[in-house]
């Protein structure tokens, strides 16, 4: 009879590609209303397949329908005669965390104090990160760069730990929070991050 029942009820396959340094809780907020679809948990009629990579390395994955959908910081840039079609979906305004025991340093005389405390951002192949260098070069400011992160999950990781202060989005604001116990510093003026 399951089998009978499994067999009436085709499931769904969505095969995702998520570029390196993608915000997790960003991508979860994002597949959401993809997920929202399901009639129970307990009758899944869709499959989810998530890849990381590198966003280059995805865009050939699709290319060649081994993928459905890439999400990712930036826009597919032109191509010949792939036809790849890029949508915005979700622009985020970006704000500065910190571990309590570094909040109050931080806060203090903020954004310049991120001259004075320690700083995590993610690597050069996040799309934000070139922004964030025009940004900290805009404001005059030097950061105290301790660590670079390609897995913005992993920077938040050690951010929550108190090795850093870090940027994220603040569509998430409320979550990062709740998971990483972090307190908001304040907004990272004029940056967004985009999806």
């Amino acid at each position: 009879m399951q089998v009978r029942d499994a067999a009436s009820q085709p499931t769904q396959r969505l095969h995702v590609g998520i570029a390196n340094g993608m915000p997790k809780l960003v991508v979860r907020r994002l597949m959401q209303p993809v997920l929202a679809v399901q009639p129970a948990p307990q009758e899944p009629r869709l499959r989810l397949r998530c890849d990381e990579g590198e966003f280059d390395d995805l865009l050939a994955e699709l290319a060649l329908h081994r993928l459905d959908v890439v999400l990712a910081d930036r826009a597919a840039p032109p191509r010949g005669t792939t036809k790849l079609y890029s949508h915005a979906l979700e622009t985020s305004p970006l704000a500065w965390y910190a571990a309590p025991s570094l909040h109050a340093r931080a806060k203090c005389h903020f954004p310049q104090s991120l001259a004075s405390v320690p700083v995590l951002l993610p690597t050069p192949h996040a799309a934000v990160r070139a922004r964030l260098d025009g940004w900290f070069e805009r404001l005059g400011i030097a950061p105290q760069l301790v660590g670079e992160f390609g897995d913005s999950a992993l920077m938040k990781t050690f951010g929550a730990s108190g090795m850093g202060a870090f940027p994220a989005p603040g569509l998430v604001h409320d979550e990062l929070l709740a998971r990483y116990r972090v307190k908001c510093i304040g907004p990272c003026e004029g940056m967004a991050e985009h999806f």
